[in-house]
């Protein structure tokens, strides 16, 4: 099935011996961490920012898929990466910061993790539910570009798949158990105004994670989709200081 423009899979190569998994969220597309990855290999790192399953073609197509294909996809990916990288580093904004989140759960070998305004904990009181209504309900309003500066539209779905967005919540109850086995230098960016992620995702996972060096940087001038947003040049730069200063 033919992708939508700014959903194909990217990837960039250097000499560097660095390499940045830059993952894509729920519902959205490639697009809305292209910059981040386009910005981080102009500062000289090897860089894979690949399409999760049942992204960017139709929104049907996400109730189709299970959380593990988005497992078997960054897998995949890292592994792509780690052929031409010595040290591979994981970042990922919303559902892809928790992607990154199970990544060096299970990879002792990443050497750090960069998460934007990422899912761990949700509090909508429907998503319990999600499990029987997703049989009756197809899908629900959209979630998707949710950014404070109004020249910039994420690619995205225009409806919410509940089969799909059961799956996001296997994904992140599987993750936010084993939160302690992080033990990657880690670096958190959230916004201080988030209307898709709750602000208590990223103070929860500093708590919980195990990483002796780890650092919270509240983005003030952006909404969810903040790799699109104004402070995506801060997001670059200090994720390039970040690995550049990562042991």
């Amino acid at each position: 099935m033919k992708l939508m423009k700014g959903a194909e899979s990217f990837s960039f190569t250097s000499s560097s011996p660095v390499g940045v998994l830059v993952i894509q969220g729920f519902t959205g597309t490639t697009s809305s961490v292209y910059y981040l990855g386009k910005c981080l290999a102009e500062k000289g790192y090897n860089v894979e920012g690949p399409c999760l399953s049942g992204h960017g073609t139709k929104w049907q197509d996400l109730n189709k898929v299970k959380y593990t294909d988005w497992i078997r996809d960054v897998e995949d990916a890292i592994e792509k990466l780690k052929k031409r990288s010595k040290r591979v580093y994981v970042a990922g904004l919303s559902m892809g910061g928790t992607l990154a989140l199970y990544l060096a759960e299970h990879h002792p070998e990443v050497s750090g993790v960069i998460l934007v305004n990422h899912a761990i904990l949700l509090h909508d009181p429907r998503l319990p539910l999600l499990g029987i209504l997703k049989y009756f309900i197809k899908s629900t309003p959209a979630i998707g570009s949710d950014i404070k500066d109004p020249t910039q539209k994420e690619i995205a779905y225009d409806r919410t798949p509940t089969a799909g967005a059961h799956e996001m919540i296997k994904l992140l109850s599987i993750v936010r158990k084993d939160l302690s086995k992080v033990t990657a230098p880690t670096l958190i960016f959230k916004s201080r105004e988030d209307h898709v992620v709750p602000i208590d995702n990223a103070e929860y996972t500093l708590e919980r994670i195990s990483s002796k060096r780890k650092e919270l940087i509240w983005l003030e001038n952006s909404y969810h989709v903040a790799t699109m947003d104004f402070d995506k040049n801060l997001i670059c730069d200090k994720t390039a200081e970040f690995i550049g200063g990562a042991k």
